[in-house]
């Protein structure tokens, strides 16, 4: 095997194959970068985390208070977790993740940032369906505390409001089942999503049926396959609306 790529872990899961590997591209210097595909899809690269970061720093900028209660759904390589932890008021962050295996990944950090979101405490791991615990409002997030309110939700899971990781999860895109993911957030709460699309006008017109204010951004960043710059979207939502 070439000393440019490695295959680190391959496992069977409820999607599909999942694997992790490791690359090196002599032109952009000496670095490992790490990837996960399913299938024969990509799903995350160490060479592109700007929006994923992105989305935790424009998220929790729109969240008030202290001591906060954040979710981030999907774990992927970890980047949207580890900069939510920057933010020195977070006290608990909850990461939920339907595939074992990429926990797994990070508790024997056998990718880069496993070692970081293992050495905070106030990192918990949650295995499950993202989309299941969203709309089961007598449950939630946090295992150990039923009907929990979050400050934050912060989502990272399909490639867009339109592109599904798995075509079931088409269903939480929905006026009812985001209303029931907003009830696990406080009266300020704030949910963000990543998307890989521009900002889609059908969309933000869904999330201002749950939410009273909506915002997208358009984050870009260097891509040196395309000689040029990408960008990916982060949606950002405020205050949920409560039903009478």
């Amino acid at each position: 095997m070439s000393l440019l790529f490695e295959e680190l872990d391959s496992q069977d899961s409820s999607l599909g194959e999942i694997s992790l590997r490791r690359r090196r591209i002599p032109a952009l210097g000496d670095r490992d970068i790490y990837e996960v595909k399913l299938g024969d899809e990509f799903l995350m690269s160490s060479m592109f985390v700007a929006a994923e970061e992105a989305l935790s720093t424009l998220g929790l900028a729109k969240v008030k208070g202290e001591s906060l209660s954040v979710v981030v759904g999907g774990l992927g390589l970890g980047y949207t977790a580890v900069a939510a932890l920057t933010d020195e008021r977070i006290a608990e962050l909850f990461v939920v993740d339907a595939l074992e295996t990429v926990i797994h990944w990070h508790q024997q950090e056998r990718v880069p940032l496993g070692k970081v979101l293992n050495a905070d405490p106030r990192n918990h791991y949650v295995l499950g369906s993202f989309f299941d615990l969203a709309t089961a409002t007598e449950t939630g997030f946090d295992p150990q505390h039923a009907g929990k309110k979050f400050d934050a939700i912060l989502l990272d899971i399909d490639h867009s409001p339109t592109e599904y990781l798995n075509p079931s999860n088409a269903g939480f895109y929905t006026t009812t089942n985001l209303s029931l993911m907003a009830e696990h957030l406080i009266d300020d709460g704030v949910f963000a999503m990543w998307s890989q699309n521009l900002p889609e006008d059908d969309f933000i017109a869904l999330l201002e049926t749950v939410f009273e204010a909506v915002e997208s951004h358009l984050v870009k960043f260097e891509n040196p396959f395309q000689g040029g710059f990408a960008t990916n979207s982060v949606y950002v939502c405020e205050r949920p609306i409560r039903k009478p």
